[in-house]
């Protein structure tokens, strides 16, 4: 018998085009090595071109998918994307604090805030922002926004690398253990630097920009592959070198995909069949 691989659990929307959300996360998960394992929160109608619907499923649903999983297989790092609404975001909580999920408990918990779309459009409603603040961020171990996130949960708008530690201490100061800032919007530094908080020290992690525009599932990525690896038993800041590695060669491996904009690519790590 093969020994179990860590199990890792998302709390995200479906991406009908498998780029990114809950298809992101699992494609990461596995390229990780990792058991993944699923608590949908809304199913997307979308393509590469864009979403043309969203259907948000009932938050009681939602919570219980994360006390099946948790109570029977086990959690071993959790994450969360898209969570649609502040109903799904205080079940969310809920559901986690009865497993042991989160900061004050036994197991991991990467907080996504998937507020804005790749455009910079807002995606919650205030209320839902309100919560992700309220109830999501003190339970956090760790939070990954990217600039435009950063902007609708704190007010700070990062033009340069000053503005991200100013960022970061507003993110840390919601709550979590962990703030990470990430730099890939900042599109006038011409290295692509996502920043790291504790509370006290700031870490910098600089890597080369890379020239495409197939960047779908990104943010997904490189919360997936950190969460992997706190299931692993890295710490926060090992956990978030290794995420960063991680993204920065899916998207060197980015590929067109339909009419629009591509996915970035886990699919690096995984051996073709010719090598088999």
């Amino acid at each position: 018998m093969s020994t179990t691989p860590p199990r890792v659990l998302t709390i995200a929307g479906s991406d009908s085009g498998g780029g990114a959300g809950i298809q992101a996360d699992l494609r990461t998960f596995f390229a990780c090595g990792a058991h993944g394992m699923t608590a949908v929160t809304a199913v997307t109608v979308q393509n590469s071109l864009g979403v043309r619907g969203v259907s948000v499923l009932p938050a009681d649903v939602v919570a219980a998918q994360i006390e099946a999983v948790a109570e029977d297989i086990g959690v071993q790092a959790a994450k969360t994307g898209m969570l649609a609404t502040a109903e799904i975001i205080a079940a969310v909580a809920k559901a986690c604090d009865k497993v042991h999920i989160g900061r004050d408990g036994e197991v991991p918990f990467v907080v996504d805030p998937v507020a804005a779309s790749m455009h910079g459009d807002q995606l919650l409603r205030d209320d839902a922002l309100d919560a992700l603040r309220t109830e999501l961020f003190p339970r956090a171990t760790l939070v990954t926004p990217n600039l435009d996130e950063v902007r609708l949960l704190t007010g700070i708008t990062v033009r340069d690398r000053a503005g991200a530690r100013e960022a970061a201490r507003a993110l840390f100061a919601l709550g979590p253990r962990w703030a990470l800032v990430k730099g890939g919007h900042l599109h006038d530094d011409p290295e692509c630097v996502d920043l790291l908080y504790d509370g006290s020290t700031f870490l910098e992690l600089p890597a080369a920009r890379v020239d495409t525009k197939h960047t779908h599932g990104g943010g997904d990525t490189m919360a997936s592959s950190i969460t992997t690896a706190l299931a692993r038993g890295m710490d926060v800041p090992a956990a978030v070198r290794f995420g960063k590695t991680f993204v920065t060669r899916s998207v060197q491996h980015a590929y067109p995909l339909g009419g629009g904009v591509g996915p970035v690519s886990p699919l690096w790590r995984v051996r073709p069949i010719s090598d088999i």
